[in-house]
């Protein structure tokens, strides 16, 4: 598949979201009359951070993978300065912000965001990809309300073993923080932990002060909230565990008897009704997403014989 797209045929709009070496824009594509999420990525800050192998490795994998509940890659382009990566647009917005909307998930809202992000890590596993980065940033709401994992900043294909210290410091797996090496075990760690962010409206190792957050992912003890459902408990314990060997794996916990009531065939084809609909207007009114000031400096361009992306 030919995944070039011409950037004369995409109207640039507004940003739709920003991050360490960039933003996210909405666009419109002309010749397919669609609008489109554009990930506009810094080369320069790209090679100041020493970040191209992660880049590489999430835009391998972008043309890689192919999921109902994974984002869809359309293409990509490049100049002096940028990269630009055309994925398709999810209207709803981020799953943080409607968990900042209306605070916490009801039980089964919750059981049933949680296994479609099982099903979307249980493919990437099955394709020697570990995620890396599982939080309510990177998950979006799309218009039938089902969800969608994005951003692979972080990814990687993996054949065995992995030692890289990366993630979101709140999400991270003790054997992370350790420099052990790790496997996909780390994803299933953070299923953890989202399901109990999903059911307690904060993530189990909250703190004002970050210092303290890896010292107490290492300690490894979590409060629960009186009327968090035991089920879920259950489940959380043993996924949130720094005992590797002990900690549950994909059939651990697809049987668990917290998702008793999911079909996760009906579930994978779309045939569940969803708790909740986003509410939509055109893309352009951007009410499912933050308001960010567009007046961004142009960033450095970058000399052809040091450009690592020439060839792409």
């Amino acid at each position: 598949m030919e995944y070039k797209v011409s950037l004369s045929d995409i109207d640039i709009l507004h940003t739709l979201g920003k991050g360490a070496y960039g933003r996210v824009r909405l666009g419109f594509m002309k010749s397919i009359g669609e609008y489109v999420a554009v990930k506009i990525i810094k080369k320069a800050t790209i090679l100041q951070k020493k970040e191209v192998e992660h880049i590489v490795s999430e835009f391998t994998i972008l043309k890689r993978v192919n999921h109902p509940f994974i984002i869809n890659f359309k293409g990509f382009n490049q100049d002096t300065r940028y990269l630009y990566f055309v994925l398709e647009f999810i209207p709803g917005g981020d799953l943080f912000k409607y968990l900042r909307t209306i605070g916490k998930l009801e039980n089964t809202h919750a059981c049933i965001y949680a296994a479609q992000m099982i099903s979307a890590l249980q493919y990437l596993h099955q394709n020697n990809i570990v995620y890396r980065d599982l939080k309510p940033e990177n998950i979006l709401i799309d218009a039938d309300g089902y969800l969608r994992l994005t951003d692979f900043g972080f990814a990687k294909v993996i054949e065995e073993r992995t030692y890289t210290l990366c993630g979101t410091p709140e999400y991270l797996a003790p054997e992370v923080i350790l420099n052990k090496g790790y496997d996909q075990g780390v994803d299933w760690w953070t299923i953890g932990v989202l399901i109990f962010e999903l059911l307690a409206g904060v993530d189990p190792f909250n703190t004002t002060d970050p210092s303290k957050i890896y010292r107490k992912i290492l300690k490894g003890k979590i409060r629960y909230p009186k009327n968090f459902n035991p089920r879920a408990k259950n489940l959380v314990k043993h996924l949130v565990t720094s005992d590797t060997a002990k900690r549950y794996k994909i059939n651990d916990i697809k049987n668990h008897a917290w998702f008793e009531d999911i079909d996760w065939n009906l579930l994978y084809h779309k045939r569940i009704g969803m708790p909740y609909i986003p509410v939509l207007r055109a893309p352009t009114e951007n009410i499912n997403f933050g308001s960010y000031p567009d007046s961004d400096t142009l960033a450095p361009a970058i000399a052809t014989e040091y450009d690592p992306f020439i060839d792409w």
